[in-house]
């Protein structure tokens, strides 16, 4: 099992909230199910390739929500520093510092502002053989 499955593995679920929509609700729910990583859980210098519907981008976690990442031909095709805000479903709601499939994840990029990706497809660790 690496990093990436063993972090979206842990035990602490999300429970349906009352005051949330049953949408909201579900889409939390099938977020656990698909699988991601917090990123406050990774050690600094890990190195991710996630792999979205059009694009896939090599991330390097440089620690407290900073990341490097590239990939995309016009808004990173040189390594950018850019801070993750985190994963979205397209809408306001946000889980921050977390990359999950079947979501958008969502980037601050320090000239072109917030950008948020199509959705995640898969997402691993790359392993040093890999990196």
């Amino acid at each position: 099992m690496d990093l990436v499955d063993h972090i979206a593995n842990q035990d602490d679920f999300f429970r349906p909230h009352p005051n949330f929509d049953d949408g909201i609700n579900r889409a939390i729910c099938q977020s656990e199910v698909d699988g991601g990583v917090n990123m406050n859980e990774l050690p600094p210098g890990t190195q991710l390739e996630v792999l979205t519907h059009y694009h896939t981008y090599r991330v390097i976690y440089e620690g407290d929500g900073e990341m490097t990442i590239s990939g995309h031909p016009e808004i990173c095709p040189q390594p950018v520093r850019v801070h993750l805000s985190g994963s979205t479903w397209g809408t306001p709601m946000i889980k921050l510092r977390y990359i999950g499939r079947g979501m958008k994840m969502e980037f601050v990029h320090p000239t072109l502002g917030v950008i948020q990706t199509s959705r995640v497809r898969d997402l691993y660790e790359l392993t040093p053989a890999r990196a």
